[in-house]
């Protein structure tokens, strides 16, 4: 089938292209350079070793300094464990089975720890991930050749447009009017993502649920920046488990968004399963991994008591030289056999002890690649649920829709899409989501959140006029929610003819000028602020820039304000792409683009501007040049907006303040 034939090139491209993206950071860089880049652990000291499955060692490592340094090490990554003496030809590799913290636990490829391992610094680099690749190229295949096969590649057919949701597969229940939303099991006791004062489904929340409870194969939640979207699909996954008690399969694109739906998921009083292990280290997230679900097993003792005994036994063959005699060798081939033999026990047995408790989970919880883990690996199930579908590549969304007859995505596909390195890739299909896809094809299955609760009117009404078709509207308790009486939730402040024009620093832009007057203004409102606000408080602040580049210089002046770093743990600066699914009480943004030509870059990609004007709660400042932004029809339309919200302002307004 050309689609799947197109969509494996699409992967083969992408694998292509992150490949020697990989390998150029790591044949360029130094063990320090790697580290900073997340890349590696360094220097690592070995707290502990254990017999695995397959006669392989695991250890347990935990790095001894750089605590604080960010990372990408993570569950079901490649890794290797190497020496500084040489760490090109002593190195052995393995999979990260456990992180947590500061500490890791590594399943090498062997049964033995290798000499070198007792000289000198050890650490641990992360290896290029072919797994997940590898995963995403067989779920294409197979769903190549299922789509071939009569009912069973029914959702298939459907997904790619080959075949129509008909009659027979209704989208929907009962209008939302006679949806039951006082049922104690389905929609009371809500509690809103953004808002603690609404407890109940709206009607267009209500009607979302129905529509997914009710749906044979398809259901779609197109859920708009602080509609609630992710409250609704866990109502929707303990409706569907309360109708027919069939285990649901729930997955999302990162570690982050798993852990937020298994947390509220386990909240809901339903038995969650979260199958790798979870981004936050919390006692309430850990509890729901399958390690800490076996160790609170009441067949575990015996088993943790012969894994004892297996690597006393392991041990005691250690102690034998390297030169010994027959004697000895048979001995030691002895104790080995023995300690196999033993861990053949501990594995049947903890094998029982997952069988036990996966089968007793009403929910498996995982990321799209995760779900493929050996410990789920074979499971089937009724119904997959996507959340954040807008964020997935599509390959990757076939690994679980193969697991399932019925499909529920959750997403907006008027945010940011998830990010591809190939060009090549994004041309063949890669850049377009399963998300929105399914969106043009069957509209019927869509379901669009109406009612938000993050944002004022006025600064939602821009976003809800261009890509939402005017539908959205603020909850009573956000509608008109401000800083202080008086103060105004959007301003746009134009730079044209200040002279603030942009410059050119490498692959990014900068705009110095620009950065200077983003924190000379935000000095003026915290100004007003402190007349109004107690220091603990204080109103959260985000800073944030479309430009790397840019980030550099506005951080530059947050630390050069004193009175501003009173309140820096209140202050955050980042790029716009990294506060999407994030929310502030103010939200400055500095589009830094200025210049004749009118050249905006990739802020051509509107979605990038729906996600930065929707984090703010409470005050949207955009700070950019309307001469070169106007260029584009887009902005064009939004400083008209500003100007009959009475929230446009010229920088020289500004000047002698």
């Amino acid at each position: 089938m050309d689609y799947f034939k197109d969509l494996q090139e699409a992967v083969k491209l992408e694998r292509q292209a992150d490949r020697l993206l990989y390998q150029k950071i790591i044949e360029m860089s130094s063990v320090a350079d790697r580290r900073a880049e997340g890349l590696a652990w360094y220097p690592v000291a070995i707290r502990g070793t254990e017999m695995s499955k397959g006669d392989y060692l695991t250890v347990e490592l935990e790095r001894t300094t750089h605590l604080d340094t960010a990372h990408q090490l993570r569950f079901g990554m490649p890794a290797a464990l190497f020496s500084n003496h040489d760490a090109k030809n002593n190195r052995i590799e393995g999979i990260i089975t456990h992180q947590s913290g500061n500490s890791l636990k590594l399943l090498l490829y062997t049964d033995d720890l290798p000499d070198w391992s007792g000289d000198g610094k050890l650490g641990v680099d992360l290896l290029f991930d072919e797994n997940s690749y590898e995963e995403m190229t067989d779920a294409l295949r197979s769903a190549a050749l299922l789509a071939e096969k009569g009912p069973e590649g029914k959702l298939i057919r459907i997904l790619t447009g080959r075949e129509a949701l008909t009659a027979q597969d209704p989208v929907s229940g009962p209008p939302a009017n006679e949806w039951n939303i006082s049922d104690r099991g389905i929609a009371n006791d809500f509690n809103a993502l953004n808002n603690e004062d609404t407890r109940d489904l709206n009607p267009s929340q209500a009607a979302a649920v129905n529509k997914i409870v009710n749906a044979k194969a398809l259901a779609i939640v197109h859920g708009p920046p602080g509609t609630g979207k992710t409250t609704t699909v866990i109502r929707a996954v303990k409706a569907m488990i309360k109708q027919d008690g069939k285990q649901i399969l729930v997955v999302a694109p990162s570690n982050t968004a798993v852990d937020l739906l298994a947390e509220k998921l386990a909240d809901e009083g339903l038995s969650v399963l979260r199958v790798g292990n979870p981004a936050r280290v919390s006692e309430r997230l850990m509890s729901l991994t399958l390690d800490a679900k076996m160790a609170d097993h009441k067949a575990m003792k015996e088993a943790r008591n012969l894994r004892k005994k297996a690597n006393e036994f392991r041990n005691m063959a250690h102690k034998y030289k390297r030169n010994f005699g027959k004697a000895e060798r048979e001995q030691r081939k002895a104790l080995f056999d023995e300690a196999r033999k033993i861990m053949q026990e501990v594995n049947n047995t903890e094998q029982y002890v997952m069988d036990d408790l996966i089968g007793k989970a009403q929910v498996i919880a995982a990321t799209l690649v995760g779900c493929q883990h050996h410990t789920v690996r074979k499971l089937r199930f009724h119904t997959a649920v996507i959340d954040e579908a807008g964020q997935a590549l599509e390959p990757a969304c076939w690994i679980p829709i193969l697991k399932a007859e019925k499909l529920a995505m959750a997403g907006d596909h008027f945010q940011l899409p998830p990010t591809i390195k190939s060009k090549e890739a994004e041309k063949k299909g890669l850049g377009l989501t399963l998300l929105e896809k399914c969106v043009a094809l069957h509209p019927a299955s869509v379901s669009l959140l109406e009612e938000q609760y993050r944002m004022h009117e006025t600064i939602m009404g821009y976003s809800s006029k261009v890509f939402y078709e005017d539908k959205l509207k603020a909850h009573a308790s956000v509608a008109g929610r401000l800083l202080f009486p008086g103060d105004t939730p959007l301003s746009f402040v134009d730079t044209a003819g200040c002279g603030f024009d942009e410059k050119p620093d490498g692959t990014s832009v900068t705009n110095p000028e620009e950065a200077e007057f983003v924190f000379k203004h935000l000095r003026g409102l915290v100004a007003e602020l402190k007349m109004h606000y107690s220091d603990k408080a204080f109103p959260s602040v985000a800073v944030i820039s479309p430009y790397k580049q840019q980030l550099v210089l506005l951080k530059e002046q947050l630390l050069q304000s004193p009175d501003l770093m009173v309140y820096s743990d209140k202050i955050s600066v980042n790029t716009i792409d990294s506060f999407q699914g994030q929310e502030r009480d103010i939200v400055y943004i500095s589009m830094t683009r200025s210049n004749t030509a009118g050249e905006i870059g990739f802020l051509a990609d509107i979605r990038r501007m729906n996600v930065a004007m929707t984090r703010a709660r409470k005050k949207l400042v955009v700070i950019g040049d309307s001469a070169t932004l106007c260029q584009f029809p887009f902005y064009r339309d939004f400083v008209d907006y500003a100007e009959h919200c009475k929230a446009y302002q010229s920088a020289w307004e500004f000047v002698n303040d």
